[in-house]
């Protein structure tokens, strides 16, 4: 490191740690909103950037549009006059820090679209001001931070660990989750030099009062997360396929899950369901599956995960279909209610959530379906715009079924167990149910 860069770099860590920093937030959604009200409570200057007018309109009006962060938060930050959130990305040229927080979906073909995170760049670049450091907090195929990033920044003039500072990493957002968020969640980074790691960790740091593991390069960081994700997409293909071995063989699979849990070592619990949904486990795996066939691996065990879990929704409408048969009814216009629509209990977020595949399913078989989610009003499946609607007695009184896809914890399910004609369970509720025609998935 040269006496010009630890200057450099030392002035930027200086300004961190006094909250004279502006930090930015390019993509205020789950992450990025979440991360920008946790700077603002720690007394930093932020500037929120967003392409969506309408984000930043419910925001200025104190607004939220995710379902754990209360509006009360976005009304705090805004009337401290210590956040403003904007679509103008020449405001890029007032801040010090930013992080990109944007989406990384895959594409039609299942390969990495990271044309966001391009975009994202490219207003840094053409926007941001010499001694500043960027951070790239999206979920990422190992190489994109060095070989995507970084040369965007170089083309406009930036040299990287001396007069900008580039680092990796990954968010670490579990939405609904009430024991851990931003504040208290270890970060991982790695830094494209010695002097953007150290910037880097002092800024998570300072921002965060919480562990800072440092790595050696940012791709060590991207494919720790792809680790994260795939562990979990790969464990629950594991219990999923268990779940349907053990309904041909008239075992409980959550008795028999209960019982390896009494191990205090070598097993951790993970629960079947009607399939994997969010933005990371049906999406990261892909990232990690791609990242591996550019340099000629196969990962079987990975694609071999996905495909289990992408069998789920079915296997939850076969076994619906035969709970009907044995009351003799056919699932051909049956009348169901389906009990939530999000991929995860007491979240507003829809994205790759198995039960739209449930939904289209008994769609096509012409059910009739009234659905439940206290979270979610309207939600697209394919061409069609569904409504859901409020939990009655009447509601549940006229279905031939219930269908719980996710447990959310205000649902009234002891007037589902009082009411219902038949109750299928996919998440294992924690109600008691004493309902006589109650299946567990």
């Amino acid at each position: 490191m040269t006496i010009k860069t630890k200057s450099l770099s030392s002035a930027l860590s200086k300004k961190i740690q006094t909250k004279k920093a502006t930090i930015g937030v390019i993509g205020l959604g789950y992450v990025g909103l979440p991360f920008a009200v946790e700077m603002v409570q720690r007394g930093f200057h932020v500037v929120g950037f967003d392409k969506n007018q309408a984000k930043i309109t419910q925001i200025q009006n104190g607004e939220s549009y995710i379902a754990d962060l209360p509006k009360e938060n976005i009304q705090h930050i805004i009337q401290s006059n210590q956040f403003e959130a904007t679509n103008d990305f020449s405001k890029l040229s007032q801040v010090d820090v930013v992080m990109i927080c944007v989406p990384t979906p895959t594409t039609a073909e299942r390969t990495p679209n990271i044309s966001y995170i391009e975009d994202a760049t490219h207003n840094i670049g053409q926007n941001m001001n010499t001694n500043s450091l960027v951070i790239l907090e999206s979920t990422t195929y190992p190489g994109t931070t060095e070989e995507i990033v970084q040369p965007i920044l170089e083309k406009y003039g930036f040299v990287i660990g001396q007069d900008l500072f580039l680092a990796y990493s990954p968010e670490r957002v579990d939405p609904g989750n009430i024991n851990f968020s931003v504040s208290n969640t270890p970060k991982v980074v790695g830094g494209i030099t010695a002097a953007c790691l150290e910037v880097s960790k002092i800024f998570y740091e300072t921002v965060i009062h919480t562990n800072v593991c440092t790595v050696t390069s940012p791709r060590v960081a991207e494919m720790e997360k792809l680790l994260e994700n795939t562990f979990r997409q790969i464990n629950i293909a594991l219990v999923n396929e268990l779940s349907q071995i053990c309904y041909k063989m008239d075992i409980d699979i959550w008795e028999v899950i209960h019982a390896a849990s009494t191990k205090p070592y070598g097993f951790m619990p993970f629960t079947p369901g009607p399939g994997v949904g969010g933005h990371c486990i049906p999406v990261d795996p892909k990232y990690l599956l791609w990242a591996g066939q550019q340099h000629g691996i196969s990962a079987t065990l990975i694609e071999a995960a996905d495909k289990v879990n992408d069998s789920m929704p079915n296997f939850v409408v076969n076994r619906l279909e035969n709970y009907l048969l044995i009351q003799n009814k056919e699932l051909c216009k049956a009348n169901i209610v389906v009990i939530g629509v999000t991929y995860k209990p007491d979240i507003n977020d829809s994205r790759e959530s198995p039960a739209l595949r449930v939904i289209q399913q008994l769609l096509d078989s012409q059910c009739e379906l009234k659905i439940i989610d206290p979270f979610i009003e309207t939600f697209s499946v394919e061409q069609s715009l569904l409504n859901t609607v409020p939990l009655t007695a009447e509601i549940i009184q006229h279905a031939d079924a219930v269908l719980i896809l996710t447990n959310h914890s205000a649902i009234d399910y002891s007037l589902i167990d009082q009411q219902a004609s038949l109750i299928f369970d996919t998440r294992n509720t924690h109600f008691l149910f004493n309902n006589k025609k109650y299946y567990k998935l």
